[in-house]
């Protein structure tokens, strides 16, 4: 395993991170999330394999992720090998402070996290979205003050415009508030919108990104056409605004990354994680697990080192799309 530095902060990570939606209560609408025992198997290879990167959210499985997740440090790990990182802003409850990023829901949804956790302080608490209802000083203060009671070590944000994570840390810098050392933004060889303007801002202000989907839901893991998991299969094609999440040039890159894999004679997999691993401000992209040869094809991709013309090829298909911010 490689580590590195969670952006300009002094918090080392691996260089992947495991993604815990995978884990959770199954349900109608999450039938391919895994219980402590199906996920058992996940976590002891995360653990050898060195993966110290752990990433959750007070939503998955409605909160049953970070249940499990909490239970499976103590289980398979320490507290204080693991990074561990969780989320605020989806619902949890219809009340005042059941979501949103207001300083009733942030400081009500830590407690909670960190009850359901088992633990007495996050590594890195992020929003998983903006919030246009609440001000960024209200949200920016509040997660301050999260940090300065110790109950999170660093904070980070999720998806959203540049302009509105330049906002919120402008406002934190202002006032002398704890800014945001990571930024976990959609991006894959089928999503590269974020390298118009965010990793640019990430860059500039020494954040790092920790990206969700690099896979792109497992699309560029197998050959175009060919029948996915259970969860890719119950992953949406609009986003919710009806508009569609891929592009007909998707099939080109696909291809591409096949073709690639095949004259290297490793996994798909690999290919497309080397691709996103090479981009400079990228510290660890999260992979959900549901397989023991996911987490071995995330780190095998690690010392892949894809030659110019490789990335040409990759890359000369794609489209201008909207980001999705689901």
């Amino acid at each position: 395993m490689q580590y590195t530095r969670l952006g300009g902060s002094g918090l080392k990570v691996s260089r992947i991170a495991l993604g815990c939606m995978s884990f959770g209560i199954p349900s109608d609408r999450m039938p391919w999330t895994l219980d402590d025992e199906a996920a058992e198997p996940i976590f002891r290879q995360a653990v050898e394999l060195g993966i110290t990167f752990w990433d959750t959210a007070n939503v998955y499985g409605g909160g049953t992720s970070e249940e499990i997740v909490g239970r499976a440090i103590n289980k398979y790990s320490r507290r204080e090998d693991i990074v561990l990182a969780t989320k605020v802003y989806w619902p949890m409850h219809q009340g005042p402070g059941g979501g949103g990023l207001s300083r009733k829901a942030i400081l009500e949804q830590v407690d909670a996290s960190l009850r359901r956790l088992g633990t007495d302080y996050i590594d890195l608490y992020q929003i998983h979205r903006f919030d246009p209802e609440t001000p960024v000083e209200e949200t920016m203060e509040a997660l301050h003050d999260v940090v300065k009671a110790g109950k999170a070590r660093y904070i980070g944000a999720s998806s959203m415009w540049a302009w509105r994570f330049a906002t919120m840390q402008h406002a934190a810098e202002t006032h002398g508030w704890t800014r945001f050392v990571s930024m976990q933004d959609q991006y894959s060889l089928l999503a590269r919108e974020e390298e118009r303007e965010m990793f640019g801002l990430l860059a500039d202000q020494g954040v790092g990104s920790i990206p969700w989907s690099p896979l792109a839901a497992g699309r560029v893991a197998r050959p175009w056409g060919q029948a996915g998991t259970t969860r890719g299969r119950t992953n949406p094609e609009v986003d919710m605004f009806g508009r569609p999440i891929f592009a007909e040039t998707d099939k080109a890159i696909v291809d591409a990354v096949q073709r690639i894999a095949e004259e290297r004679g490793v996994s798909m997999a690999q290919v497309a994680l080397a691709w996103v691993l090479k981009n400079p401000v990228v510290d660890a992209p999260i992979v959900g697990a549901t397989k023991p040869h996911h987490l071995a094809d995330a780190v095998a991709a690690l010392d892949l080192q894809l030659t110019e013309k490789e990335i040409q090829t990759l890359e000369d298909p794609y489209t201008p799309r909207l980001p999705t911010f689901f």
